[in-house]
């Protein structure tokens, strides 16, 4: 497309990139909420805005102001409907490795690491959920990264104890009055347990899986920490990241995944 057909269409070069960052903005969107119950809103509002732009253009004058009145209160509209959404959104941008450049380090930001996991955390967290999976006693572990977890700490009972297998299995246990909810880990400490998180509306996760996965899905899809999930029917291990579960995992895996999510150095 050269100027001269820009010209024909009445169409500025600046008109031009508009819509291309429209586009681009519109995609990004969709890829964000994609999966989430979210989407079919996103597309109510997309094809309404259309229409009015559609009942403007042929100047229909009564449907222009419904739809025009209906757009104009749109915005609060948005923050009320996307609320989960856009918190996600603004905590990934407010951490300081959203962009970044995995290969160098470095991007717009420098690219900096807060967690203090070691590996010996990491062989606590594996030796921990091996023993629940062998005993099929059901757990859900969170572990923090950038973003705290304040909001749903309050909501548990606090430990704030050094990380230990048999204190993970002693809260898990079926007859522990903390075995219900997660426990949240912060580097090698226990900071509590027995809280409540929120709970996944993806309907990409299968049915058959409990509020144990839901929630993990639901605490990873609003922050940038991990859940380990030990299922109490089948014993099998899932990791969850960002609202992902990678089912039935074996030890070796689950301790893989995790010297990798978290960035620890094998020694």
């Amino acid at each position: 497309m050269n100027v001269i057909t820009l010209a024909i269409l009445g169409l500025r070069f600046l008109d031009v990139i508009d819509i291309l960052l429209v586009a681009v903005m519109l995609y990004a969107l969709y890829n964000f909420l994609r999966g989430t119950a979210a989407i079919n809103i996103f597309f109510g509002i997309v094809a309404i805005f259309l229409l009015w732009k559609v009942v403007d253009a042929l100047n229909m004058k009564l449907l222009r102001e419904i739809l025009g009145a209906f757009v104009s209160v749109g915005f609060i509209a948005l923050l009320v409907v996307f609320q989960p959404e856009i918190r996600k959104f603004l905590l990934m941008l407010g951490t300081p490795s959203f962009i970044h450049n995995k290969k160098n380090g470095k991007f717009l930001f420098w690219r900096m690491n807060f967690s203090t996991t070691e590996m010996s955390t990491i062989d606590t967290l594996v030796e921990s959920c091996r023993l629940l999976s062998q005993e099929k006693i059901g757990a859900l572990m969170i572990i923090t990264r950038k973003n705290g977890l304040r909001q749903y700490l309050i909501t548990g009972e606090t430990i704030n104890a050094d990380l230990t297998t048999p204190l993970i299995h002693s809260i898990f246990f079926k007859n522990s009055p903390l075995h219900d909810g997660a426990v949240i880990i912060s580097g090698n400490k226990i900071q509590g347990a027995r809280c409540i998180l929120p709970v996944s509306e993806n309907n990409s996760i299968p049915s058959g899986l409990g509020l144990r996965h839901r929630a993990a899905a639901g605490v990873t899809e609003v922050s940038d920490a991990l859940a380990i999930i030990v299922s109490e029917e089948k014993g099998t291990l899932s990791l969850c990241e960002n609202g992902v579960i990678d089912y039935n995992l074996d030890a070796a895996q689950l301790k893989q995944r995790l010297i990798v999510l978290l960035e620890v150095q094998e020694i």
